[in-house]
């Protein structure tokens, strides 16, 4: 039988998303990278010895930001960890290193951390660095679930009324939409009315503007730094 893990540590209250986890092997490290990361705040900060400790507590579904050193003393690697929540739009990734070959970092670039520090960490510069990126969390976030409401409403239209939608988005009329439809001017207006009433719109702006929202990308590649 193996060692038990050292239990995690879990503070703060926040009602907002956004949870902060630390998966660092030092346990003088994590430590003092938790009380920077808690004191004076009321996000929820977690540790965790191990990639693996990480995962079997399913931390990986809360979504927020994650900071892990790039060697990992368990079965599981950092690398096997980047690349299990490589492209999660829910997570912003930080990796602790010291030395790195260069396949190791173009693993680290292809995997979209956010931010890659040097290590040993210094409390400070991690402070620094998670509170720069909390802010563009919550707002990819909030751009996340606009996308996904929109695409929801968008998705209750019939395939003629996504064609009349599209036709709107050019700037033509009902008449203009009538002749390249082949329909006449009042069903089209018919399906103008059960357009706006099911995606739950009341003007064409406001209709526009969801169609505008549900074609953009969901999110932008997380672009990598170095240090804070």
């Amino acid at each position: 039988m193996g060692l038990p893990r050292p239990a995690r540590q879990q503070g703060g209250v926040s009602d907002h998303g956004g949870h902060i986890h630390l998966v660092l092997p030092d346990p003088t490290e994590r430590a003092a990278c938790f009380r920077a990361l808690a004191a004076g705040s009321s996000r929820i900060v977690r540790s965790f010895a191990d990639a693996d400790a990480w995962l079997e507590a399913e931390a990986e579904h809360e979504g927020g930001l994650l900071l892990f050193h790039w060697r990992q003393p368990g079965p599981t690697s950092g690398a096997a960890l980047l690349e299990r929540i490589a492209g999660r739009a829910n997570t912003t990734i930080f990796v602790a290193a010291d030395r790195l070959s260069i396949a190791e970092s173009r693993a680290i670039l292809r995997g979209g951390a956010q931010d890659l520090l040097p290590a040993p960490l210094d409390p400070r510069l991690v402070r620094r660095a998670v509170d720069r990126s909390l802010g563009d969390w919550h707002l990819r976030q909030d751009a996340l679930t606009r996308h996904r409401d929109a695409e929801m409403r968008l998705a209750a239209l019939t395939p003629r009324e996504r064609d009349i939608v599209g036709a709107i988005a050019a700037g033509l009329g009902n008449k203009a939409i009538a002749r390249r439809l082949d329909l006449s001017p009042r069903t089209v207006e018919v399906h103008r009315a059960n357009i706006m009433r099911r995606a739950q719109v009341g003007s064409v702006a406001e209709l526009l503007r969801l169609q505008f929202i549900a074609e953009s990308a969901g999110e932008p590649p997380n672009p990598i730094r170095f240090g804070a």
